[in-house]
């Protein structure tokens, strides 16, 4: 598998878009966007692809654009983010146990990438999950982001059908948790509430934390 690079062109179309975003906003990141955090975290978040004015212009994943608000408050509030709020990579925020990445790594043209790009990039995602420690979950935010991830495991879609809430076996015994991408759409037409959404995150915490033995069940006791 490719490791992941900046300035990868794999995709001709998607190449072309960030060659024109560049030119028209010199001071954006406009290259394909690194996912964030430790490489063994026990949770893998998957989004779509980097918006325009956020992880493209930041070049950190959900950051400095709607989305990242609602995710790394939610994070933060269960112990996987150091602070509730991502504005830029040199913001001090640390992930914990937890690492983002994107089902496509750069920004589409209408935030809408081909499935031939999905395809192209999914090798990233193949490197990122075969880098998960046994037991791992993966949180597919959306169901691209879903659709992504059992690509890259070689399963049948039809197998593991996409729905806000479903919990999923994979191999390794990984789990494949699904959410409603905390997209501005989603968020304001109440399609997901933050209520919605922490009760996903807060299920992927517990459920790591059983894992984990009594030892760090007890140092989330608080939370």
């Amino acid at each position: 598998m490719p490791a992941f690079s900046a300035d990868c062109r794999r995709c001709p179309r998607l190449a072309r878009h960030l060659a024109r975003v560049r030119d028209r906003f010199p001071d954006h990141h406009a290259r394909p966007v690194a996912p964030f955090g430790p490489n063994r975290g026990r949770l893998l978040v998957v989004g779509l692809a980097p918006g325009l004015h956020g992880a493209n212009r930041t070049g950190r994943p959900f950051t400095g654009d709607y989305a990242g608000l609602l995710l790394y408050e939610t994070l933060h509030r269960y112990g996987f983010a150091s602070r509730p709020v991502s504005t830029a990579l040199n913001d001090g925020l640390r992930l914990l146990d937890c690492r983002i990445t994107n089902a496509v790594k750069c920004l589409p043209p209408a935030n809408r990438p081909d499935p031939a790009e999905v395809r192209t990039c999914n090798d990233y995602l193949v490197s990122e999950i075969e880098a998960l420690p046994e037991g791992a979950i993966v949180l597919a935010l959306g169901r691209i982001a879903h659709d992504a991830v059992l690509m890259a495991l070689a399963l049948k879609r039809s197998s593991r059908p996409f729905r806000h809430g479903a919990r999923h076996a994979l191999p390794r015994e990984i789990a494949l948790f699904d959410s409603y991408h905390c997209s501005r759409y989603n968020t304001q037409t109440r399609r997901l509430t933050p209520a919605m959404f922490r009760a996903v995150v807060k299920a992927v915490r517990d459920r790591l934390d059983v894992s984990a033995g009594p030892r760090r069940r007890g140092s989330r006791a608080s939370r």
